[in-house]
């Protein structure tokens, strides 16, 4: 668990609800040059053949450049490509499930909000990291609430790494690497730019 907590620092990518999977493909390639650590692939919309497809692809590609793909909320689909991890959010499988199916050594994830007591628990059920946020609005996702900053700082003694997400610039999540967040993950902030491996260079850059 050790090493696998170590790969858990830096620019943690997820992708957008992109049906082009060349598109998806070339723009995660940039961002891995330029130095993201992880990459979570999220693609709410998806057909079953479609994510599995654009899955596939996107776990060959980390392969080749030696990082892990987390697969958002699909444990059947984690399993069938033998993925390198799941997250999970408030309403899907719970970590405790998640991690009995996929044995010790995968990465469970765990979407925590704003709420202290749901990283605690999702740490004793198992998790190789907590995630907290929207800590401001986001282009991407509709938060119903908005994060405090010190929930970082609070959760150091939890003893996970920390991942802040939630309308992420360059600019607005120094606050949050300040407070120790180990990562920080970002959508729009990478694939919607113009230069995606710079972008996530400067990115990388803050760790």
């Amino acid at each position: 668990m050790e090493q696998q907590h170590q790969a858990l620092r830096g620019l943690y990518i997820v992708t957008p609800d992109w049906d082009d999977t060349a598109r998806l493909l070339a723009v995660t390639e940039q961002a891995l040059l330029g130095g993201a650590a992880i990459v979570q692939y999220r693609h709410k919309t998806a057909q079953p053949v479609q994510r599995m497809e654009q899955a596939a692809a996107l776990l060959s590609l980390c392969r080749q450049y030696q990082k892990p793909l987390i697969i958002n909320d699909h444990l059947d689909l984690c399993q069938a490509l033998d993925a390198d991890g799941l997250h999970v959010g408030g309403t899907d499988i719970d970590v405790a499930a998640a991690r009995a199916a996929l044995g010790e050594h995968k990465i469970v994830g765990a979407s925590c909000y704003g709420d202290l007591q749901r990283a605690k628990d999702a740490a004793a059920a198992g998790a190789s990291y907590i995630a907290f946020g929207g800590f401001y609005p986001s282009r991407i996702k509709k938060y119903d609430f908005r994060t405090e900053y010190d929930i970082v700082s609070e959760a150091a003694g939890i003893g996970l790494p920390r991942v802040v997400i939630g309308g992420m610039t360059l600019e607005n999540c120094k606050p949050l690497v300040q407070r120790g967040s180990e990562m920080v993950a970002a959508i729009s902030s990478v694939y919607f730019e113009e230069d995606p491996q710079a972008a996530a260079r400067a990115f990388a850059a803050l760790f």
